[in-house]
């Protein structure tokens, strides 16, 4: 494995959770006025806000999209969240990839992303991987997340996230941007009617664009990532609707949002071998 980084609060208001441990913790009274907000919300109440306290969430890429997603994540008390990204800051990403500033050019992106979430809330445990997110590396992780989110940039890393979370039963939260369009999705392999991203990319073409070389509207990316963000919460408290058997597809000139039924494929080599 490769290098780690983990960072928590000075006080340990909410202790990382491993894998063999019974999750009992309970609010002290700095959380609930942190949270309050969450908390009068009907849907969410306290149940709902230690649910995320107690969850543990994989962010895959901290760029454009995981930067938004990461910071709100972060703030709405997700407990444990666990990052992996093998890549360095560079200038030209700062323009959209929030969590990262002009001072932190040259370290990695995990390094500053953690930085940064410790700045936002450090009362959270957040450990980062410097790597790639390989099939080794998520099935190794994947037994003891409650859900993932996909801000990876190619369709490699999302097969690999696919077939891991199938394995795993592990929902997940997949999201792309490039130029002016976006799509938000998410899968649950728990449910054995619900597709997997194979139903929705059986493979992948050839020509894979990116905002490297086709460029990218910076806001979009923020839209796409925090919707990753709502998603996530709502799959991991069970309130509302998550996007699931839907494709969200935004179009940032025309500011409209479209909604793309997606069936379980009876011939899908993914969810279905």
């Amino acid at each position: 494995m490769s290098d780690r980084i983990t960072g928590q609060g000075d006080a340990g208001q909410n202790n990382f959770v491993s894998p063999e441990t019974e999750i009992e913790s309970t609010m002290n009274d700095s959380d609930l006025l942190r949270y309050s907000r969450h908390i009068f919300l009907p849907e969410m109440d306290i149940e709902g806000q230690q649910a995320l306290l107690n969850s543990r969430v994989l962010i895959i890429g901290l760029g454009g999209l995981g930067s938004p997603a990461l910071q709100y994540l972060a703030a709405s008390g997700i407990g444990n969240l666990f990052l992996v990204d093998d890549d360095v800051v560079e200038l030209s990403n700062v323009q959209r990839q929030i969590c990262h500033g002009t001072d932190d050019v040259g370290k990695t992106k995990v390094r500053s992303a953690i930085e940064e979430v410790m700045r936002v809330n450090p009362t959270i445990f957040i450990e980062g991987f410097e790597q790639k997110a390989d099939a080794e590396f998520l099935n190794s992780l994947l037994p003891n997340i409650d859900l993932v989110v996909d801000c990876s940039d190619n369709f490699d890393i999302r097969y690999l996230i696919n077939d891991a979370c199938i394995a795993h039963k592990t929902p997940w939260v997949s999201g792309a941007a490039v130029a002016l369009q976006g799509q938000v999705i998410c899968f649950d392999p728990r449910l054995d009617d619900q597709p997997c991203y194979r139903c929705l990319y059986p493979q992948a073409g050839d020509e894979q664009v990116n905002c490297s070389t086709s460029g990218i509207l910076a806001p979009v990316v923020g839209v796409i990532g925090v919707l990753q963000a709502l998603e996530a919460i709502k799959i991991l408290t069970g309130i509302g609707k998550p996007i699931l058997g839907r494709l969200q597809t935004f179009d940032a000139l025309e500011g409209q949002w479209r909604s793309w039924g997606l069936n379980k494929d009876a011939a899908c080599t993914a969810c279905n071998r």
